[in-house]
Formats: C-alpha cells, sequence, structure tokens
C-alpha cells in the first residue's frame, strides 16, 4: 500500500489492493469467540466485554514502520504507515446502534475516546478519528454491528478546509463558527431535530445529501477525546440514538463520521506554530450522512452537491418521526 498526493487538491489517496472481506461469513468473525485478532481495548475491562477493539484484518494503514516520505518528481508519496482498527460495538450479532440503550451507546463513545488519545501519542499521525459504515449502500464490511478507529500521518482534506475556514472565521470576528452554528439554529428551530442536555442534532443549511443530519455541542470543545461528565456523555449517547433511529426510517445505510482536532503535537518545533487558535476556533461535531435509494438525484459532482430536498424539510420530517427505542 502507498499514499500518493494530489498536488492539485492536495489530497492524499492510498494505492494498493486489501483482501475485500465479505459481508456474510459463517461464523462471523466479529462475534466473541472468533479469531480476529489481539484485543487492543475490552469494556468493561474485566468479565465479558461489551465492545472490543482489535486491529483490522484488512488495513488501509498498518502501524508498522516509518513514514518514508519520497518525491516522484513533481509528486509527493510515502508508506501507507497509520492505524486501522475495528470497534465491535456489541457481542450481539443482529443488534444495530440504534438499538443500543443509551449506556451502551456511551460506552462505544468511550472506546473511540481511548482509542483516539492513544493513537495521538504516536508523533507519527497528524490526524485520529472514529467513523462507521452502515449497510451495504456504505460499503460496511460485515453486518455485525462495528465501527472504525483510524489514525493517518496527514490531515484528511474535508478535515483540513474546516480548520482553515474555522481559522479564518475566528481571525475575523474572534468567535467559533461552529458555535455560532449552533445558537443561529437553535433560534431559527426550522433545522433542529432533536436536542439533549448540552447537544443539538440539526440539519445543516447548505446540507450535502437530503436528510444530511449533525450533532454539535452547545459548549465549546475541540477535543473529542477530552474527559466529560458522565451526564454529558449519556446525554450525547441518547441524541445519536434517537438521531440514528428516525434517519434509519429513512434509509437503512449511512455514513457516519467524527470531526476532531488533528494532532497539534506532531509538527517539528512548537505546536503552537501549528494551528495557533485551534482550541478556540475548532469544534468537535458528528456528521451522518444517509444514503438513499437511487433516483433520489443526489450526488456529488466535482465537490458540487445537488440535494432535491430543503434541510428544514428533512428536519421537518425527521422530527416527526417515532425515535424511542
Amino acid at each position: 500500500m502507498e499514499l500518493r498526493k494530489d498536488p492539485i487538491t492536495r489530497s492524499w489517496v492510498v494505492l494498493g489492493q486489501t483482501e475485500e472481506p465479505p459481508l456474510t461469513v459463517d461464523p462471523c468473525p466479529l462475534c466473541p469467540g472468533a479469531a480476529t485478532g489481539q484485543t487492543l481495548l475490552a469494556l468493561p475491562a474485566e468479565g465479558a466485554w461489551q465492545v472490543r477493539v482489535t486491529p483490522h484484518t484488512s488495513p488501509l494503514y498498518r502501524i508498522e514502520g516509518e513514514v518514508g516520505r519520497a518525491a516522484e518528481g513533481i509528486y509527493d508519496k510515502m508508506r501507507s504507515v497509520g492505524a486501522h482498527e475495528i470497534v465491535i460495538e456489541t457481542p450481539g450479532h443482529d443488534r444495530r446502534l440504534s438499538q443500543f440503550s443509551d449506556e451502551e451507546i456511551g460506552t462505544v463513545f468511550e472506546a473511540y475516546k481511548r482509542r483516539i488519545a492513544d493513537l495521538k501519542h504516536d508523533s507519527r499521525f497528524k490526524y485520529a478519528t472514529a467513523l462507521k459504515n452502515q449497510g451495504r449502500a456504505a460499503a460496511a464490511e460485515w453486518t455485525h454491528a462495528h465501527s472504525e478507529v483510524i489514525a493517518t500521518t496527514f490531515v484528511p482534506r474535508r478535515v483540513l478546509y474546516e480548520l482553515r475556514a474555522a481559522k479564518a472565521y475566528f481571525l475575523e470576528k474572534e468567535r467559533c463558527v461552529f458555535c455560532d452554528i449552533v445558537r443561529q439554529e437553535e433560534r431559527a428551530g426550522k433545522r433542529v431535530v432533536d436536542t439533549q442536555g448540552d447537544y443539538v442534532a440539526f440539519c445543516p443549511y447548505a446540507s450535502r445529501v437530503p436528510f444530511e443530519t449533525w450533532i454539535l455541542g452547545r459548549k465549546h470543545n475541540h477535543q473529542f477525546e477530552v474527559p466529560r461528565s458522565e451526564s454529558r456523555r449519556r446525554h450525547l449517547a441518547a441524541l445519536l440514538g434517537r438521531t440514528l433511529r428516525r434517519l434509519e426510517q429513512i434509509s437503512d445505510a449511512y455514513h457516519m463520521v467524527l470531526h476532531t482536532s488533528p494532532n497539534t503535537g506532531v509538527r517539528r518545533g512548537d505546536p503552537a506554530d501549528y494551528w495557533k487558535t485551534i482550541a478556540e476556533d475548532y469544534h468537535w461535531h458528528i456528521e451522518i450522512m444517509p444514503i438513499l435509494p437511487k433516483g433520489s438525484r443526489s450526488y456529488a459532482l466535482k465537490e458540487i452537491y445537488f440535494n432535491t430536498v430543503l434541510p428544514e424539510d428533512s428536519a421537518k420530517q425527521l422530527r416527526a418521526l417515532e425515535a424511542s427505542l
């Protein structure tokens, strides 16, 4: 596997082949007792696990070795060094994250937090995050409920765009753009789907696809992995559970990605030379992109999105859906 950089868009592309695991395997490799590799984390730490984290069986990024940055003429490349882990969300084979109790979802979040914090101790990695692909249309690798934790030697382009825009907004207004968005969405109300404690779920003003939903905290925080109170973790878990139960009545497939701050300590010299205001200008959040059936005419063409459903209408429809377990 090799990483190559597009000199125009500045995005990194993983090149190479991995063995694609089938969606249905008997026995399931993620069920208890299956040989899925070493345990990187198990919660609870003693007794039967509820959440287990293991190395990915066909990783895009491998943790061994040095980055090996090199030039090929005007082009840049490096080894596909990083981390790629499987978060097995439950020992139960036929349960979805949306069907979990608030406490169970909170345990999944705790696994994300611990693994991201641990990976950020590695100075090779500039970014670490968690993501979830559910359903065949989202290219989920197994039907057993799982998500992934990934660490890379670069900051993904979408996050890099967010960081630059957030920094520019802060330098102009001395406010966090994400905090301003939350305040405006709550004042307007028409794109808000649900709230719980310090968290708000809403359809973004410029939603890329129908029913795209973000979850943001009212209280400013740039790092997801920073410890939070038990009540705040429970509120976040409850809101995500209700949001997913609503979205799954629209589509059974989605992408969910955690956007958190990069590993600012990996630069040479003073880490503050990287994103000097990042603790004030960036704001972690969760983005959920449902995948609608073909014919919805929702697509991206060269980063220009076409969405046939107004986010106000998406939010209204989602609010009306039953969200209880």
